[in-house]
C-alpha cells in the first residue's frame, strides 16, 4: 500500500465532495441549459469521485487490518453520500419534465446502481477477508490443539512409566519390609542367646571362684588347725 497515494486520492475526493454537495442545490434553482450543463457537471464529477473511491478500496486490500477495517467503512459511507447525492439531483432532473433531462436522469440512475454495486463489492471484499482471517485463526488454534494433544500423550505415557516405577518401588519395600521382619527375628534370637551365654558365663564364673575359694581355704586355713 502507497500511503502518498490514498492521501491523494482522498484529498482529491474530498474536494469533489464539496463541489458535488452544492451541485443538486444550485441546479434545482437554474434551468434550460444551465440547467443540463449543471447536470453534466454532476455526473462527470459523480463519475470521478466513484474512481476515486475505488481507487482508495484498491489501494487499502494491502492495507493493515488495523487501518483497512475503518476505513473500509468510511469507503462505504462515502458510496451512500454519493448515492444520496445522485437520488437529490435525479429529483431535480424529473422535476423539469424535459425529456433531454431524463436522459440525464437514466444515467444518474444508472451511476446510483453501479455505486450500489461498488458498495457491495466492497461488502463483499471485506467479508472475504474477514473469512480468510477466521479460516487463518482456525488453522492455528487446529495447530495448538494437535499439539496440546501430543504434548498430553507425552504426559500420559510419562505418567504410566511413572505408575510402573510406583509399582516397583513398592515391591522393592515390601521385599524389604519382609528382610527387617527376619532381621529384627535373628537380632531377638542373637539376643536371646548373648543372655544366655551371659548367664552361663556368669554361673561358671560364679562357680569357679567357689572353686577357688574352697581350695585356698583348705589349703591355708585348714592346714594351720
Amino acid at each position: 500500500m502507497s500511503s502518498e497515494e490514498f492521501e491523494r486520492m482522498h484529498e482529491m475526493y474530498t474536494c469533489l465532495y464539496e463541489e458535488l454537495k452544492s451541485l443538486p442545490e444550485r441546479t434545482s434553482r437554474c434551468h434550460g441549459e444551465e440547467r443540463k450543463r449543471l447536470i453534466r457537471e454532476f455526473d462527470e464529477k459523480a463519475d470521478e469521485a466513484v474512481e476515486m473511491v475505488d481507487g482508495m478500496e484498491q489501494e487499502l486490500r494491502t492495507a493493515p487490518s488495523s487501518f483497512r477495517n475503518p476505513m473500509m467503512s468510511k469507503m462505504r459511507m462515502y458510496r451512500r453520500d454519493l448515492g444520496k447525492l445522485q437520488r437529490d439531483i435525479r429529483s431535480v432532473e424529473v422535476s423539469t419534465g424535459v425529456r433531454g433531462e431524463i436522459k440525464h436522469g437514466v444515467y444518474t440512475v444508472e451511476n446510483e446502481q453501479r455505486t450500489e454495486l461498488q458498495s457491495q463489492r466492497a461488502l463483499l471484499l471485506q467479508g472475504t477477508d474477514s473469512l480468510n482471517r477466521a479460516t487463518e485463526s482456525i488453522e492455528r488454534s487446529h495447530r495448538i490443539a494437535a499439539e496440546t494433544d501430543q504434548v498430553g500423550t507425552d504426559i500420559i505415557e510419562e505418567l504410566g512409566e511413572q505408575k510402573e516405577q510406583l509399582y516397583r518401588t513398592k515391591d522393592r519395600l515390601v521385599n524389604t519390609g519382609e528382610n527387617l521382619s527376619r532381621s529384627r527375628k535373628i537380632l531377638r534370637s542373637m539376643s536371646r542367646r548373648i543372655m544366655t551365654n551371659k548367664l552361663l558365663l556368669s554361673f561358671i564364673i560364679i562357680m569357679e571362684l567357689g572353686i577357688l575359694g574352697a581350695v585356698v581355704y583348705l589349703k591355708f586355713f585348714r592346714n594351720h588347725k
